[in-house]
């Protein structure tokens, strides 16, 4: 119960944060649900629902509190409720994921959300935490975080999340977007479809041409 009253708190303060600084243009209308739409252009956001035909269940979203499998090569798992999830956050500057990690190794890879700011709670568990800033710095920040704890990770910057304890550990994030989207950095750089030629990745990383080529064979996984 003290576990979800966090969450209840860390859930509002993020929405009122979110209110103040979202990055997404504010909202002139009560709600816009979000529909599927195969004609128009999609300039940011989506087509809106008529407010008439809008029901509870495009506000809502159910089992954010079952712990999801982690069982996969990084070892995490990301249930995002965003604007896919609840229609109803279209226009609303804000979302929300759940991450599960694995004991000992469990890692929420270095990425990116490109359009929003992160702040993350953690409600089970010991991770090590950390963002980079932009060039010419490079500076890495980072924290070991309890249960309890918040840490927030800038908009656009690279960041993670790694699991040192030896249990399982869950934590919770808002972010400032209805749709903050994310750039996986390895699948990025060495998962791109078509693959990024090599030449270009081997100059720009300083790596053996075979290492490149090894690396664009690889699985990357998508705990998303």
């Amino acid at each position: 119960m003290e576990g979800l009253k966090f969450v209840l708190v860390f859930f509002l303060l993020a929405v009122a944060s979110s209110l103040t600084f979202a990055s997404d243009p504010s909202p002139l209308q009560d709600f816009c649900v979000a529909i599927n739409e195969t004609d128009g252009v999609f300039v940011n956001g989506k087509f809106c629902k008529d407010p008439k035909l809008v029901s509870e269940k495009d506000f809502f979203f159910p089992g954010l509190n079952i712990p999801r499998n982690t069982s996969n090569p990084v070892g995490s798992t990301v249930t995002p409720v965003n604007v896919v999830q609840i229609p109803g956050l279209n226009t609303l500057g804000i979302s929300l994921v759940r991450i599960d990690y694995a004991p000992y190794g469990g890692l929420n890879p270095p990425h990116t959300h490109p359009r929003a700011t992160e702040v993350l709670f953690v409600m089970e568990g010991t991770l090590y935490v950390g963002f980079v800033t932009s060039n010419p710095e490079n500076r890495l920040i980072t924290k070991v975080l309890n249960p309890g704890d918040v840490f927030v990770f800038p908009v656009g910057l690279i960041h993670f999340q790694f699991n040192v304890g030896e249990a399982n550990a869950v934590a919770f994030a808002g972010l400032s977007s209805q749709n903050p989207g994310v750039i996986t950095i390895g699948n990025a750089v060495f998962g791109s479809e078509p693959p990024i030629n090599p030449d270009v990745l081997t100059k720009a990383f300083q790596l053996d041409k075979s290492v490149v080529n090894f690396l664009q064979k690889q699985f990357w996984w998508d705990n998303n």
